[in-house]
């Protein structure tokens, strides 16, 4: 990926549901684990020992870092279109024009379509998306599909055609 990039994009998890399900997670678990350590009372009527709850206090708070730090990379430049779903993937994988037979944008449904956002699908149509119902969707001259979500509004569909048609 030595070539000027001509778009760049950085998408996190955004989803006020998902955090707010994440972190309301982890407040429930963490004050249960303090309760019940600190005043030694059961916390429930089948009580997790105090083991059990520490486990999944770290858990769960590692679960929060991790989302934190999900991010999907995307770089458009001359060569083809660079991802990057860290902390997946280490390096950027390279789709080149060369290797499409379609590209453009559309609009999807994340959870009909590909069951949420993520790494999803299957090697003939997969996805790599974390917020949002807009991707760019390539179809490869061996057929097979993948699908790159996308929030961003310079991105039109002209511009990633002209990427396409020119770079070919």
């Amino acid at each position: 990926m030595n070539t000027t990039i001509r778009f760049t994009e950085t998408q996190r998890f955004t989803q006020w549901w998902l955090w707010l399900l994440l972190i309301g997670l982890s407040a429930v678990i963490i004050s249960a684990m303090i309760y019940q350590i600190t005043y030694e009372q059961p916390v429930g009527d089948n009580p997790m020992s105090d083991s059990g709850l520490i486990i999944s206090s770290v858990i769960i708070l590692l679960l929060n870092v991790i989302f934190f730090i999900f991010k999907l990379e995307t770089h458009i430049d001359k060569e083809g279109i660079h991802i990057r779903f860290f902390p997946f993937h280490m390096k950027f994988r390279t789709y080149k024009w060369v290797d499409m037979s379609e590209c453009y944008l559309r609009q999807y449904s994340p959870i009909s379509e590909f069951g949420g956002w993520g790494i999803k699908g299957w090697p003939s149509n997969m996805a790599f998306n974390v917020s949002g119902n807009q991707g760019i969707q390539i179809t490869f001259k061996e057929g097979k599909k993948l699908l790159i979500g996308t929030n961003s509004v310079q991105l039109t569909d002209d511009a990633l055609k002209l990427f396409f048609l020119n770079n070919k």
